[in-house]
């Protein structure tokens, strides 16, 4: 099938140039391309792997595959088989091949690095340790199983487990409360925008130079909820925008409405848009904010609030303005851009300062929980951990089970006791071949 030119097997590990002919006619090369021979376990598999590089002609690669099926030897690999022999040979864990799917799949810069940290190993390593620790506190407690306290068990030995376990605990609590921010991040930030009608929510979206709306002067134009995905400052962005919010008689707009209610309460974030001349109103007092009653509901503490329309009021009215709204605001223009660019740099640092990344988490340092069979496991070790903090020594043996309980849950992140029953869920929704 591949032939060099120095008529001899290839080397390992090193490229070389070489004829691909068909095995049932070795006449006429199919390409004249480059082969590299990884011999196991030296390879990404752990066993023997022969990559071809060819032109990528549409008609060649046809021909290729085509002489490929006729070595019986040969098929064509199942979803992600290739990352599955690494894992079953041991080259990756569970938590590695999570990250190299992620890796793949990553849209934005942030969602690279997190999914480098995990195919790097950081996670993994960071989970061999957790369940280290657990197995050394059980083996301290299957020690007093066997021989007890005495001439051959030092003193302390039980109050030793606890301690560490304790500690295990706390570290694997701390791990937990995140606020799910890792899986946002790797399945995106959802974000709903809401206001009242032609408040210009539409427009906010052609601002990130997406054409995904009509933009009319008529009220009430959308009646449902229309989804793109934007790359803000790095962090992927799931933009929901809303129909417009307001009292009406109209049963096809009211569905519409209902349906963006539900939108901003399901959603990570929300940014309200309204138009500033028609909530910035002059009184005998002075300016004051007048929130329509059918948004006030749907404002919370840490909704972002854009002042749309800008150009119509004064520079003082929009410093009046973000003084009274109380929340993270801007006051800008969409129509002429005016202060686009400093809300959507502001949009992006708020986004950051929401998820509170940093540099310690995006280097791998302290990994981020991105799935939730992660999380699941990590709780269970939890009520596993505590379990043995909760039974009394008279009670030993049922400790120790306590702590393998607590090992075997860790250890199913990472893949590192018999998980077949997952395996299929992971690998399933690799491209082919890969």
């Amino acid at each position: 099938m591949v032939r060099t030119l120095k008529q001899k097997a290839p080397e390992p590990w090193k490229m070389e140039r070489c004829h691909i002919v068909h095995p049932l006619n070795k006449s006429k090369p199919l390409d004249d391309g480059l082969a590299v021979y990884f011999k196991g376990p030296r390879s990404f598999t752990t066993e023997d792997i022969v990559e071809l590089h060819l032109h990528s002609g549409r008609a060649i690669i046809s021909s290729v595959l085509g002489a490929l099926s006729q070595l019986p030897f040969c098929r064509p690999a199942e979803a992600g088989e290739f990352t599955r022999r690494a894992f079953l040979g041991g080259r990756l864990d569970l938590t590695q091949v999570e990250g190299l799917k992620d890796l793949i799949n990553a849209e934005t810069e942030t969602q690279r690095r997190i999914a480098m940290v995990a195919a790097g190993g950081t996670v993994r390593a960071q989970y061999d340790d957790l369940r280290s620790g657990i197995i050394g506190c059980l083996a301290n407690v299957e020690a007093l199983i066997d021989f007890g306290e005495g001439e051959d068990i030092e003193e302390g030995v039980y109050d030793e487990a606890r301690s560490r376990a304790q500690n295990l605990l706390a570290r694997i609590q701390n791990h937990l409360q995140d606020h799910r921010r890792g899986e946002i991040i790797r399945s995106g930030v959802r974000l709903a925008i809401f206001g009242p009608p032609n408040a210009g929510k539409r427009t906010n979206l052609q601002a990130a130079q997406r054409e995904a709306a009509i933009v009319t002067s008529v009220p009430g134009t959308t009646r449902d909820i229309l989804e793109l995905s934007l790359d803000i400052g790095g962090l992927p962005v799931i933009v929901s925008d809303t129909a417009g919010v307001r009292a009406t008689d109209d049963l096809v707009e009211s569905i519409g409405i209902d349906r963006a209610r539900k939108a901003v309460q399901a959603a990570d974030l929300s940014l309200c848009v309204l138009s500033l001349p028609d909530v910035l109103l002059h009184t005998p007092k002075g300016l004051c904010l007048h929130i329509p009653p059918a948004l006030e509901n749907l404002i919370k503490p840490d909704t972002l609030i854009l002042f749309n329309k800008s150009d119509m009021a004064s520079a003082e009215a929009c410093k009046q303005a973000l003084t009274l709204s109380g929340h993270t605001a801007w006051a800008v223009s969409l129509t002429t851009g005016q202060a686009t660019p400093e809300f959507l740099t502001g949009f992006a640092e708020a986004l950051q300062h929401r998820f509170n990344l940093n540099e310690t988490e995006l280097s791998g340092e302290t990994p981020l929980i991105t799935r939730e069979r992660h999380r699941v496991h990590l709780e269970s070790a939890c009520r596993f951990l505590q379990a043995f903090l909760d039974t009394t020594p008279s009670d030993i043996v049922l400790a120790a089970e306590e702590l393998r309980y607590a090992a075997q849950a860790v250890g199913k992140v990472s893949g590192l006791i018999n998980v077949e029953d997952i395996l299929d869920a992971v690998f399933k929704d690799f491209c082919i071949g890969k």
